[in-house]
């Protein structure tokens, strides 16, 4: 039977996934244009030249198999327990540079990502 985790730094040993503090006000003002939501939810897709890419998503339901981090502001990232080995320690920033805008995340087991940045390979 599958359940919710929620992340517990004391007695768990898996590196959280964070937000930054220019991802976590980005999560709430998109949360408040949509008026629900409790987080991030970090989706992985297998795709592109390297093999996966990033999406997110506002999250406002509990899923079987979700483990939940815990962020600042009362928020929570939220990836499926399929993907954690893929993305644990993951940080999360939103970046905003000239005209572009978007999320960029740090995950430490990325080995390699494609020429223009869409996808990556673990």
């Amino acid at each position: 039977m599958s359940e919710v985790s929620l992340f517990d730094p004391t007695s768990q040993s898996i590196e959280p996934i964070t937000l930054t503090a220019a991802a976590a006000f980005r999560v709430k003002n998109t949360i408040a244009k949509q008026g629900s939501g409790k987080g991030l939810r970090l989706v992985i897709k297998k795709t592109g030249c390297s093999g996966y890419s990033y999406q997110v998503e506002i999250f406002n339901e509990q899923q079987a198999d979700d483990y939940i981090f815990p962020a600042q502001d009362d928020l929570c990232v939220v990836v499926s327990k399929a993907f954690l080995d893929l993305v644990k320690g993951t940080r999360i920033d939103y970046i905003q540079a000239g005209l572009g805008s978007g999320f960029r995340f740090y995950n430490p087991n990325q080995k390699g990502e494609c020429g223009c940045g869409e996808s990556f390979t673990v």
